[in-house]
């Protein structure tokens, strides 16, 4: 099968490499600029399995002119829009795309430009980022996509997929609700992007302050009830997963949001947080340290906005 990756940052940057690797035919959908810097220095991954390097394809928006059989769409959420009209080429009748953004907002613009017969549900849970080299940076040793259809149920596609998708360094699962999957990672991204970026800190540090435990749970308490009245009540696997995750001492982890704050770069505020607290107004569910992490990160934006409109 023919895979185009949309972008060669910190998600398609690694699973494309991961494909490239293994031998599968892969297109990288890149801007000029990553193009130069891929044919000079190839695709570099550093992971804690063993670094390693491909020469990849890539292609420039410009060129494509035929469809792909699956389209891996891993860009940031503020990019989508370009995204979508740049990759519209590739889209053939019966083209799989396959977004392993954050949240749960893109999966409505997806099907609404493609058709909802062309997008399956999808998540990734791998800690990555890009280095100022433009290597991929594997922090944690995660590396799992969890997909399927939207409406449920495991069709011949998901599986020939799932098939495709297992390669080392690729913990693939086709998932027959994948919509509960995206609900619980959208509760559990909430709540760590709304705790460190509220709190400029990694859970380790946030655990060793004063009300700090009570603090993480409070606002997980208020993403997992917006979460159920939506119809998809976490389930008791994700609930003790995510209070290991939340009360592991010493622990350095830290939303991606929070990176980006550090870089003074944009961040997916209102597509993650924004979006969760939208949707508890609708819902007549009060979520005040929700709305206070929301409200914090949008400060931030309009202070990085006007600093680079003076720049």
């Amino acid at each position: 099968m023919r895979v185009l990756v949309i972008g060669a940052g910190a998600l398609g940057g690694y699973y494309g490499a991961c494909l490239e690797r293994a031998g599968g035919d892969v297109t990288f959908l890149v801007r000029s600029g990553r193009a130069e810097q891929l044919r000079r220095d190839g695709l570099r991954v550093v992971s804690p399995h063993g670094d390693f390097a491909v020469q990849p394809k890539i292609i420039l928006a410009s060129d494509l002119e035929e469809p792909f059989d699956v389209v891996l769409v891993g860009v940031k959420s503020y990019s989508l829009d370009d995204a979508m009209a740049q990759f519209a080429p590739a889209v053939g009748a019966n083209t799989m795309i396959l977004p392993i953004l954050n949240g749960l907002k893109h999966i409505d613009a997806l099907t609404a430009r493609f058709g909802a017969t062309r997008v399956l549900g999808g998540l990734a849970n791998v800690s990555a980022g890009l280095d100022a080299d433009g290597r991929v940076i594997q922090f944690m040793a995660n590396q799992t996509i969890v997909f399927g259809e939207i409406k449920g149920s495991l069709s011949e596609r998901a599986l020939v997929l799932e098939t495709l998708l297992q390669v080392p360094g690729i913990d693939v699962r086709a998932s027959e609700a994948i919509m509960q999957d995206m609900w619980e990672k959208f509760v559990q991204l909430s709540t760590l992007a709304g705790i460190t970026c509220l709190m400029r800190a990694s859970i380790g540090d946030i655990l060793a302050v004063p009300n700090g435990e009570q603090s993480i749970f409070r606002l997980f308490a208020e993403c997992c009830a917006v979460a159920t009245a939506s119809g998809f009540e976490p389930r008791a696997p994700f609930i003790e997963f995510d209070r290991k995750l939340f009360t592991t001492l010493d622990s350095p982890l830290k939303a991606s949001m929070l990176r980006d704050i550090e870089r003074g770069s944009i961040t997916e505020a209102e597509h993650i947080l924004g979006d969760m607290a939208n949707r508890a107004r609708v819902l007549d569910i009060d979520t005040p340290l929700l709305d206070l992490a929301r409200a914090h990160v949008a400060a931030y934006e309009v202070g990085r906005q006007r600093i680079s409109s003076a720049q």
